[in-house]
C-alpha cells in the first residue's frame, strides 16, 4: 500500500512538474501560439511544422490539441487545418522523452534554488523562468524516485503480477498504457514513468515501447474531453486525434520488436532507446498519414456522419417502438440529443 501511495505521489509530483514547466514556456511564447496556428496551417506539412513547433515548446501533445479544437470551436480554425496540426503534436512530444535522456541529478537542487530566486522578481518573464526551472528540477527528481522506487516496488506480489503479465504479453502493457495515460492525462509522464523503471531493469525494451503506443492513445482522452459540448468541427479534430493514433498503433504494435532493434542500434541506454523509439514510431506514423492528410481527414467526416445517421436511425426505432406503447415515452426520446 506504502508503494502505491509513493507511486501516486511521484506521479503527481512529476506532472507538477511538467506542468510548471509548460505554464512558464506559454508565459513566455504570450499569444504567439494561437498565431503561429492561424498563420502556418494552409498546408498538411505546414500544419504539422506549426504542431511539432508548438507542442515543443508547450512539452504537450495535448496542450496544443485542445488548443486546436477550441479555435475550431471558436471557427479560427477549420477541421482540415488541423489535420497537419495533429500529425505535428505526436512528433513534438518526443523532445520532451529526448530531454529527459540527459542526466541532470546533479542540476535538481541547483534548478530549484535557481527557480525559487527568480520568484522573488516581480517581472513576469522572470517568474515564468523561474516555473521552467522549478518544472525541470522537479521532474527529474521524479525520474530519480521512480527509479529507487521500480527497485522496492518489484518486492510487492500485486506488482510482480503485473509486471510479469506485461513482460510477457505486450497488449497488456499497451492497455496500461492507454489507461494510465488516460488517467493522468500525460502520455510524456507515461513515458517518462516508463523510462525510469526501463532504467531500473524492471521493463524489457519491448515492454516500454507498448507502453509508449498506449500512452499516445490514452492521451487523446483529453481532446476529446475538450470537444464535449463543442461543434461537429471540433468534435472531428478530437476523433482525429484518436483515429491517428489508433491506426498507428495497428500498424506498429507486430512490429515492437523491430522499433527496439533499430532504437538499440541508435544508443545502449535502455531509457534513451525508449525516447528514440518514440520518436521513430511517431515521426514514422505522422510521415505515412501526411500524403493522405486530406483523404484522412474526408474519412473522419464520413464516419462522424454515420455515426450521428446511426443515433438518429436508433432514435427513430425507440420512438416508433413507444410510440404505440407510451406516447409519454415516445415524447421523450424524440427530443434526446444527437452525439
Amino acid at each position: 500500500m506504502l508503494h502505491i501511495i509513493f507511486f501516486a505521489l511521484l506521479a503527481s509530483t512529476f506532472l507538477l512538474g511538467m506542468t510548471w514547466m509548460r505554464i512558464g514556456l506559454f508565459n513566455l511564447s504570450g499569444n504567439r501560439m494561437e498565431n503561429w496556428l492561424q498563420k502556418f496551417t494552409n498546408s498538411p506539412f505546414m500544419g504539422m511544422l506549426a504542431g511539432i513547433g508548438m507542442t515543443a515548446i508547450l512539452q504537450s501533445s495535448s496542450a496544443v490539441t485542445v488548443i486546436a479544437v477550441g479555435l475550431v470551436s471558436a471557427r479560427i480554425l477549420t477541421f482540415p487545418q488541423t489535420i497537419g496540426i495533429i500529425l505535428g503534436t505526436n512528433i513534438g512530444t518526443t523532445i520532451t522523452l529526448e530531454f529527459f535522456t540527459f542526466d541532470l541529478t546533479k542540476m535538481v537542487i541547483p534548478f530549484i534554488i535557481i527557480g525559487i530566486g527568480l520568484q522573488f522578481f516581480k517581472n513576469i518573464k522572470f517568474k515564468s523562468l523561474s516555473l521552467i526551472f522549478l518544472g525541470i528540477g522537479i521532474i527529474f527528481a521524479s525520474m530519480n524516485g521512480f527509479e529507487l522506487l521500480a527497485k522496492s516496488i518489484e518486492d510487492v506480489p500485486l506488482i510482480q503480477k503485473l509486471i510479469h503479465l506485461m513482460k510477457d504479453n505486450i497488449v497488456i502493457s499497451f492497455i496500461t498504457g492507454t489507461f494510465l495515460t488516460a488517467l493522468i492525462q500525460s502520455s510524456t509522464v507515461m513515458t517518462g514513468i516508463a523510462m525510469s523503471f526501463l532504467n531500473s531493469g524492471t521493463f524489457s525494451l519491448d515492454t516500454g515501447i507498448a507502453i509508449m503506443i498506449g500512452a499516445n492513445i490514452g492521451t487523446c482522452a483529453t481532446a476529446l474531453l475538450a470537444s464535449i459540448g463543442a461543434g461537429n468541427e471540433a468534435r472531428l479534430t478530437a476523433y482525429a486525434h484518436i483515429w491517428l493514433n489508433l491506426i498507428g498503433a495497428i500498424i506498429f504494435l507486430p512490429l515492437i520488436s523491430i522499433l527496439g532493434h533499430a532504437s538499440s542500434i541508435i544508443s545502449d541506454q535502455p531509457p534513451t532507446q525508449l525516447a528514440h523509439a518514440s520518436v521513430i514510431y511517431n515521426a514514422a506514423v505522422s510521415l505515412l498519414f501526411l500524403p493522405f492528410a486530406q483523404m484522412f481527414g474526408q474519412y473522419i467526416i464520413k464516419l462522424l456522419m454515420v455515426n450521428k445517421i446511426g443515433i438518429s436511425l436508433g432514435k427513430w426505432r425507440l420512438q416508433n417502438l413507444f410510440q404505440v406503447e407510451s406516447p409519454l415515452l415516445a415524447t421523450f426520446y424524440r427530443h434526446l440529443p444527437l452525439f
